[in-house]
């Protein structure tokens, strides 16, 4: 149809520019191909200004300003600038606001929150008095997120909710809707609810062929498994990410922060190295962009492979320094986060009262938010002095992955099944186990699960 297109338009710049417009949203969501979507974009913008028609112009430079951030160039936000001021000079603020969205969009990925909500209250009114109900949307969308990060969560919710009334009155795909559902009801309402909308959006994208929004579902999908314990999951699921980015071609690392949950989950899953290789590759890049908060997630997920490797005193100095600049960025929940992961650093340094201290800090900080499934997390975590499972003195000297096995072997699990349950071969579970029995001081299964005191109730727990 686009070839058909294209040769009718010969000759014709005004209708090429329209068509070529078209294609520049084609090549990135069908076609994965952010570099031919610029091209098309530069091309059409160029066709529009030729023909002096503004409103195309300022539509091709947005998207060329869209694509520019993708792929991390420097001049994205002088385009889209010039995008904008075309967008206002043609026609009334409401009308049409490409350009105005997608600079809040951007304030949004380099988390200067408080200037995207700003932004997008001074446009929504406007948007829905006179402009198109697929703009009253993506400005929910973005509020939705902009509020989610900001740990303002009862808002959240209703701002996602409230865009996906209105895609369903529309009749448009839901697929997005569903993905801004999945990040507000994981900031403040229900993991589980996250992750079924997260599921929803990845099948509705996966149909459509929208490989945006297919890595945008993935990676709420991951960050819920990995929250919740599911490490097998979230590798498999994170790793989906990387490989539909990477097809993106997909630079600057602030638009979807999959980077630092990956490299939990290949911790989680005992591969510290590969953790630290991609946090190594990461890091450089949002060095280069200036994505201070990016570099601020890198170093959460640096600091666990500190503790890891045997370094828990400089992990916990670092997860103290992240959670402070966190809380001066306004990321409260990323705040309460670092201090979930600082009190299981504390907690196997056998410093019970800084644990219990760093916990009590996070469920302070979670409640404030109305963050209510991340303040339950704080009740899973060991070292709460009202709550001490059995066997946490003996866990607290494992990391999560030796956890998590020491549990499933002192449950009664063979080896075979153990590697099974846990994706792992069963060559690493021999190897993981010998480790398990030198930190314990035990020689078998027997007294591994004599010294956890787990029953056959499986009382005893990792912590997550």
């Amino acid at each position: 149809m686009f070839v058909h297109a294209l040769e009718d338009a010969e000759g014709d710049p005004a209708l090429r520019a329209a068509v070529l417009l078209r294609l520049t949203v084609k090549h990135v969501l069908a076609d994965a191909d952010p570099v031919r979507s610029r091209a098309a974009a530069v091309e059409s913008a160029a066709l529009a200004t030729s023909v002096g028609d503004r409103h195309m112009a300022a539509q091709a430079l947005t998207q060329q300003a869209r694509m520019d951030r993708v792929l991390g160039a420097p001049d994205a936000e002088r385009t889209l600038a010039e995008a904008r001021a075309l967008e206002m000079a043609d026609r009334p603020l409401g009308v049409r606001n490409a350009a105005q969205i997608l600079t809040a969009r951007h304030a949004l990925f380099d988390d200067r929150l408080g200037e995207a909500r700003d932004q997008i209250n001074a446009l929504l009114p406007l948007v829905e008095r006179r402009g198109p109900v697929e703009d009253t949307i993506e400005l929910l969308h973005t509020l939705a997120a902009v509020e989610a990060r900001r740990g303002q969560c009862t808002a959240a919710l209703q701002h996602a909710h409230r865009s996906l009334a209105l895609t369903l009155e529309a009749g448009l795909s839901p697929g997005p809707a569903w993905y801004t559902l999945a990040l507000a009801e994981g900031a403040g309402g229900s993991f589980a609810r996250a992750a079924s909308y997260a599921r929803r959006s990845v099948q509705a994208s996966d149909e459509e062929g929208d490989h945006v929004f297919l890595s945008r579902s993935l990676y709420a999908l991951g960050r819920v498994q990995l929250l919740t314990g599911d490490v097998s999951g979230a590798l498999e699921t994170l790793r989906r990410v990387q490989d539909n980015e990477r097809a993106l071609r997909t630079v600057d690392p602030a638009m979807l922060r999959w980077h630092e949950e990956l490299a939990e989950a290949l911790l989680a899953n005992d591969a510290r190295e590969q953790a630290e290789e991609l946090l190594a590759e990461v890091g450089p890049v949002a060095e280069r962009l200036g994505r201070t908060t990016v570099l601020l997630g890198l170093d959460r997920a640096y600091a666990l492979c500190l503790a890891a490797g045997g370094k828990p005193e400089e992990a916990a100095a670092l997860l103290v320094e992240t959670s402070e600049r966190y809380a001066a960025h306004g990321l409260v929940l990323e705040q309460g986060r670092c201090l979930i992961a600082l009190a299981r650093v504390e907690r196997r340094r056998r410093r019970r009262s800084a644990a219990q201290q760093a916990l009590q800090s996070a469920a302070a900080v979670f409640e404030r938010a109305g963050a209510a499934p991340w303040l339950r997390l704080t009740g899973e975590v060991p070292g709460r002095a009202e709550s001490t499972p059995a066997g946490g003195d003996a866990l607290s000297r494992l990391t999560d992955a030796e956890a998590r096995l020491a549990r499933l072997v002192g449950q009664g699990a063979s080896n075979q099944e153990a590697a099974a349950r846990l994706y792992l071969s069963v060559k690493t579970v021999e190897a993981r186990l010998t480790r398990i029995y030198q930190k314990l001081d035990v020689r078998s299964r027997a007294q591994l699960a004599t010294v956890l005191s787990i029953g056959p109730d499986g009382g005893a727990g990792p912590p997550r």
